[in-house]
């Protein structure tokens, strides 16, 4: 009798746990958002990446899989701002009726640059872009998101906080650096920095030998101190120009991926904490 009440308790009960182990299942178009969105939605969402870790969303081109995944999510997560030229057509052949979250809305833009989340405050938009999106498809996880969020923000500010005062550390003069595409024209803005890159905003972009040659000019007459090296970008036209100008090659910086597990930037935390110094060591 007992094992008889044992079994049909078990058995009610399995439906009741099914559901509270089912997660809120998202896509992130990259690992930047990607790691925004589980930082806020905790064990309560599986988030899957379109444009995996050291992955390059300009040139990303979806395959069949990512339209199989895309009609199974609830949410999509997205940058805009033109940044995932691909994705209409990607919604249009999965046939998703997920809801489409463009993280930068609220944003103050520059224009033609997508890159909005190296300004760490527009990270902040978007962690509570995330966090509503979430609310409003999940309300039963509203305390989780709005908890999980309010403490990640508490660091977003500490970061913040801690770039100003690393970068006000180094002489006006000297904050002036050569990357390989134009990408940090937010962190420019926000933090008092000037970046010049021989490419456009895209990696797409390919850098002729004019724009070699200016850039050239412009180090030797302007005396800029660093080249740096991002995580996406061909190495050797960098390495070219540092040679003929004697800037100094700074550590790798990231801008638009993180890098795997255990690679420097793995987090969107560990990635502008990873810059900073980088920054910081070659200006100095």
């Amino acid at each position: 009798m007992m094992k008889r009440l044992a079994l049909t308790a078990a058995l009610v009960l399995m439906p009741v746990l099914a559901l509270a182990q089912e997660k809120l299942e998202t896509i992130a178009s990259m690992s930047i958002i990607a790691d925004l969105v589980q930082q806020v939605g905790g064990p309560r969402v599986s988030v899957t990446t379109l444009v995996a870790a050291g992955g390059d969303t300009h040139t990303f081109q979806p395959s069949p899989q990512d339209a199989r995944r895309m009609a199974q999510a609830k949410l999509v997560f997205i940058n805009g701002l033109g940044l995932e030229g691909w994705l209409p057509r990607l919604v249009q052949s999965s046939g998703s009726k997920a809801r489409l979250i463009t993280l930068s809305n609220g944003v103050p833009t520059i224009d033609l640059d997508p890159h909005a989340w190296q300004d760490v405050g527009n990270a902040k938009i978007y962690v509570r872009n995330i966090r509503d999106a979430l609310t409003a498809v999940d309300p039963g996880g509203a305390a989780l998101y709005q908890s999980r969020s309010d403490a990640y923000l508490a660091q977003l500010d500490q970061l913040d906080a801690d770039i100003r005062a690393s970068l006000a550390k180094i002489a006006p003069e000297r904050r002036r650096v050569i990357t390989s595409h134009d990408a940090f024209g937010y962190f420019a803005k926000a933090y008092g920095m000037r970046f010049i890159a021989p490419q456009g905003v895209s990696t797409e972009a390919e850098a002729s030998s004019r724009d070699v040659a200016r850039i050239i000019r412009q180090i030797r007459a302007e005396k800029i101190p660093a080249v740096f090296l991002e995580n996406m970008s061909d190495p050797r036209l960098m390495s070219q120009i540092a040679l003929e100008t004697g800037a100094k090659i700074g550590a790798q910086v990231f801008s638009d991926s993180l890098s795997p597990v255990g690679g420097k930037a793995p987090t969107y935390l560990d990635m502008m904490r990873n810059n900073l110094t980088a920054l910081s060591d070659a200006l100095r």
